[in-house]
């Protein structure tokens, strides 16, 4: 535990005129509230407050927020008021201590509207005073430090999901790279110790390759190549986090052997200058990895961080990671915001543009229909970035992650994005649906004989570029159906041995409330009118020889058996066309759809992102824009598919088929696809009403503990 006069000195090495008697009031003042109260772990409980406070000293932060860290848990778990502490120490520290208290039992609960209302009390108190933030997250990382402490492994597992899923990516969102890892590698050891550990272990061997301390070596070699060219640096290496390695093994699929570059070696320098001069060197004394240099220096990642980050193989024939930053920017990289808060004159946290984010979390929260769906879309919030790209006049274009040149186009002009049929990415073709990095530079070529295609709108994520392909498709939709009811009232005339005259036909418009002879058509093509309505119009008493069947009596081309789907109403599709849905993708009403024409077998319905319509990328003259009718309230029961990995442990099966029969859902197939010691993979077949309730369905699964994983399948 940190003591009295460590503090202080800790303190006055940044902040030499700080207010010394005002510290240690609060230091008494802490000690004596708190008493007799012990942690779990058997310490006096005042020596949480007085660590927080030590994590606040580490970050150099102002007096106000070092002395709310000591007295952060006393309105809460001590007979002291926040009048007391406002008459005490002034009304700066009552806000701050007043923000702290209100957080105080956010953690992650099995009632999970609780959680997020929890979590929207939090962004409104950030959104305040940044400050209320970096004293919850230094109070969650002294807490996570003494959570085996905690006796229910229920509640350590509680609150170590919650801090993975919410106190590290807030981290990480500030800049504050060293919580952000302390956070993760913490809850890493309670949620998953035994990958953790594995991870540790080969980490070892890997250092101590044969007895020789790569890492030092490394280094060695490094300040021997700065020290040849006079530049004054500070180097150090090490292995990334051990969450950080896991996340990539999941990520990529990979094991532990197959990974590279996984020692990253960091390179302090004076100036900005001086970095890219260090760049040079490293560059041209080894081995460039291709397309792993990103500069953060000329375009800074949104939360203000800033480096060189390049890939080579280096000293020792390893291949490592070096990251050239000033130290300034070093700063800012270990601890965000805080890093440099004692040099902001205005503390606001709107003013800063590194919390745009947090403001379009506000803006969220003032348009969410409820807590549950503020948090869910703030999680998302927190998670994705923008990219930043760059026209090859230099015009900076923002563009959500995921964007491909495709979102790109449109952004620049809607017309660009209609004509588009290529694109450079920093100066090479690549493939439309190639995901943009930041700081890209794309140039986008177009042709007057361009149009979009269909398959364009699977990958955009721009809600510009869906909107224009969508009207496109809607547009060459309605020409089809024009020549299709063309084809299908002169076929009818000509069948009922009748001369066709448009002038005749057109007299017909007023009455049908049309415009033109191409609407009337259009709406013959779309089943909106039939044929044989119009003959009736134009021949009052004429009596049709072959009178057309109902649709009841059409047999669809299943082999005689009536096809259950085509009773589901979907817009698009041309009346008495044989309808299937694919069991590649299950698609379910709510989800985006889209029809592929097949020879003898009418129209396929798909899910928008189903891998199989790769096969179909070169016939778009097969793809048809069909979706929902939303009007039609169907009964009817919809196939969904689900694949979850389940603890092998007694009872597990029983537990799901319990879930999923209180969700009103039936299972009509059970497939076991792998087993192991430890859990087991099962693909499971339900009934359901629609994607909304397959959904539903998720989520409660989902908060089960035998359920490790559940996801809607495909294939």
């Amino acid at each position: 535990m940190i003591r009295q006069y460590e503090l202080v000195e800790k303190i006055k090495s940044y902040d030499p005129d700080v207010d010394e008697d005002l510290l240690n009031k609060a230091y008494v003042f802490s000690m004596k509230a708190h008493g007799s109260q012990t942690r779990e772990s058997g310490d006096p409980y005042f020596s949480h407050p007085l660590e927080v406070a030590g994590l606040l000293a580490d970050m150099k932060l102002d007096l106000a927020t070092i002395i709310t860290g000591l007295l952060h848990d006393t309105v809460e778990d001590t007979i002291i008021t926040l009048e007391s502490i406002r008459k005490e120490f002034g009304e700066e520290v009552a806000k701050l201590v007043d923000g702290v208290t209100k957080l105080s039992k956010l953690e992650l609960q099995s009632d999970k509207t609780k959680q997020a209302e929890n979590f929207r009390k939090l962004v409104l108190a950030m959104s305040n005073d940044i400050r209320v933030l970096l004293v919850k997250l230094a109070d969650r990382l002294h807490n996570m430090k003494t959570l085996h402490f905690v006796k229910s492994i229920d509640k350590r597992k509680r609150i170590a999901r919650e801090t993975l899923e919410i106190y590290a990516p807030l981290a990480g969102r500030l800049g504050m790279q060293h919580f952000k890892e302390d956070l993760e590698d913490l809850a890493f050891r309670i949620l998953n110790p035994d990958a953790r550990d594995s991870i540790l272990n080969r980490l070892k061997f890997l250092e101590q390759d044969g007895g020789k301390n790569i890492i030092q070596d490394v280094i060695g070699e490094l300040s021997t190549l700065m020290d040849k060219y006079n530049l004054s640096v500070s180097i150090s290496g090490r292995v990334k986090a051990t969450y950080s390695i896991w996340l990539k093994m999941q990520r990529k699929n990979i094991a532990f052997e197959q990974l590279s570059d996984i020692m990253a070696f960091r390179i302090v320098v004076d100036s900005v200058l001086e970095a890219y001069q260090v760049l040079g060197i490293i560059h041209s004394t080894y081995s460039v990895i291709p397309g792993r240099f990103k500069d953060y220096i000329s375009t800074p990642k949104p939360n203000n961080y800033q480096s060189i980050h390049t890939t080579i193989f280096g000293p020792k024939k390893q291949r490592i990671e070096v990251q050239i930053k000033t130290r300034a920017m070093h700063e800012i990289a270990e601890y965000g915001v805080a890093a440099h808060w004692q040099y902001k004159e205005n503390k606001k946290t709107d003013e800063n543009k590194e919390f745009q984010w947090l403001r379009s979390l506000l803006e969220i929260l003032e348009h969410a229909a409820g807590p549950e769906e503020f948090l869910e879309h703030t999680k998302l919030e927190m998670y994705q970035d923008q990219v930043f790209c760059f026209t090859p006049a230099g015009d900076l274009i923002a563009l959500p992650k995921g964007a491909t040149p495709i979102d790109f186009a449109y952004a620049i002009h809607s017309e660009v994005g209609n004509r588009c049929v290529g694109a450079k990415i920093n100066g090479r073709m690549a493939p439309l649906r190639t995901i943009l990095n930041n700081g890209d530079q794309v140039e986008i070529t177009t042709s007057k004989t361009q149009t979009p295609s269909p398959t364009w709108e699977r990958f955009v994520v721009t809600g510009k570029a869906s909107a224009n392909i969508r009207k496109f498709i809607r547009t060459q939709q309605r020409n089809q159906y024009i020549n299709l009811g063309r084809s299908i009232l002169t076929k009818t005339y000509q069948h009922e041995h009748l001369t066709f005259s448009e002038k005749e036909v057109e007299k017909l418009l007023p009455k049908l409330s049309l415009e033109s002879l191409d609407d009337l058509y259009a709406s013959i093509g779309e089943g909106l009118q039939t044929s044989q309505e119009i003959v009736k119009l134009t021949h009052p008493d004429f009596v049709f020889k072959n009178a057309p069947r109902s649709r009841d009596e059409i047999k669809l081309p299943s082999g005689g058996k009536e096809v259950r789907e085509s009773v589901i109403s979907i817009r698009g599709l041309i009346p008495g066309m044989a309808v299937h849905f694919a069991r590649c993708c299950h698609p379910l009403p709510g989800d985006k759809i889209v029809g592929i024409i097949m020879t003898g077998r009418g129209v396929t319905i798909h899910t928008y992102d189903c891998d199989n319509l790769n096969n179909f990328n070169d016939e778009p003259e097969r793809w048809i824009d069909v979706a929902w009718d939303n009007e039609q309230k169907t009964k009817e029961a919809h196939i969904g598919r689900l694949a979850l990995t389940i603890s092998n442990q007694q009872g597990a099966l029983a537990s799901i088929t319990t879930i999923i029969s209180k969700s009103h859902a039936n299972i009509i197939n059970l497939k076991f696809t792998n087993r192991s010691e430890s859990f087991f993979d099962v693909l499971i077949d339900l009934e359901v009403k629609n994607s909304e309730h397959l959904l539903s369905i998720i989520a409660s699964l989902r908060s089960s503990p035998i359920v490790s994983s559940v996801d809607r399948a495909k294939g």
